[in-house]
């Protein structure tokens, strides 16, 4: 019994010193190395691809406590598919309403471990005033150190797909589809 006891005081001790070691570590978005894309059906027929050019966020990783922060800002106006008039339409009242919501956001305190690799990212994401939960499933979540800038840098590819009609981005429906595959390449420096 005596042992049961000291084997359960040490165990506690270790989750306590394992607690105590647990940093979280804050990283700034790199806006060169991070894009926001997004992927829709064109009537059936081929696939219209576009991104977001201006976002700023942080990032707060705790690997030892498998725990992580997100916010993260797009400019909706910032939207590229390189076809101006295409861009124009995107920015008015039938889609992003950049001028009324110039912005979009995600903000997430809910983050999900592989061993040390981050793989799934639940929050809330804004987009035309409206806010709904959202994941995002990541892939190749990695941390190195960065040669050039002598810190350590944290990202790697995440997706989704939405139904933007959630929103009231209902231009276009059914022709139009609804879903909308967006793809995340995310690269942050620790701050």
């Amino acid at each position: 019994m005596r042992f049961s006891r000291t084997l359960a005081a040490a165990a506690l001790l270790a989750l306590a010193g394992t607690a105590a070691q647990a940093e979280p570590v804050s990283y700034a978005i790199e806006g060169s190395h991070t894009f926001v894309t997004f992927e829709a059906l064109h009537f059936g027929t081929s696939t219209n691809r576009g991104r977001f050019d201006k976002k700023e966020g942080t990032v707060t990783i705790d690997r030892a406590a498998k725990t992580g922060t997100l916010d993260v800002t797009i400019e909706t106006g910032s939207i590229s598919t390189g076809t101006a008039p295409f861009d124009k339409h995107l920015r008015g009242k039938d889609f992003f309403n950049s001028e009324a919501f110039p912005t979009a956001r995600f903000v997430s305190d809910k983050f999900v471990f592989d061993g040390d690799k981050v793989t799934e990212v639940s929050g809330q994401l804004t987009l035309l005033g409206k806010t709904l939960p959202v994941t995002v499933k990541g892939q190749r979540f990695n941390c190195y150190p960065n040669p050039m800038l002598k810190r350590e840098v944290c990202g790697g590819d995440f997706e989704t797909t939405i139904q933007r009609s959630q929103w009231g981005m209902v231009y276009g429906l059914p022709g139009i589809p609804d879903s909308i595959k967006l793809i995340i390449q995310v690269e942050a420096v620790k701050q």
